[in-house]
């Protein structure tokens, strides 16, 4: 894994970033917001492995599609 967020301003030895991969994993942690606003997923009411995949899988969609 690499670090991808920005360094602070008044660090000394500014690392380098990509901002591509910067955008990426703040569209996907935007995802994973949106996704979590469905109670049922937050709250993992499901306890099958299948049964929780499948209702993920189908708020992805309902994400998706708005």
């Amino acid at each position: 894994m690499k670090a991808v967020i920005p360094p602070k301003s008044n660090r000394l030895v500014q690392r380098k970033i990509d901002r591509h991969v910067y955008k990426e994993r703040h569209l996907v942690e935007n995802f994973f917001c949106k996704l979590k606003r469905y109670r049922r997923v937050a709250t993992r009411y499901e306890k099958n492995a299948a049964n929780f995949l499948g209702f993920v899988l189908f708020a992805a969609i309902r994400v998706w599609l708005a």
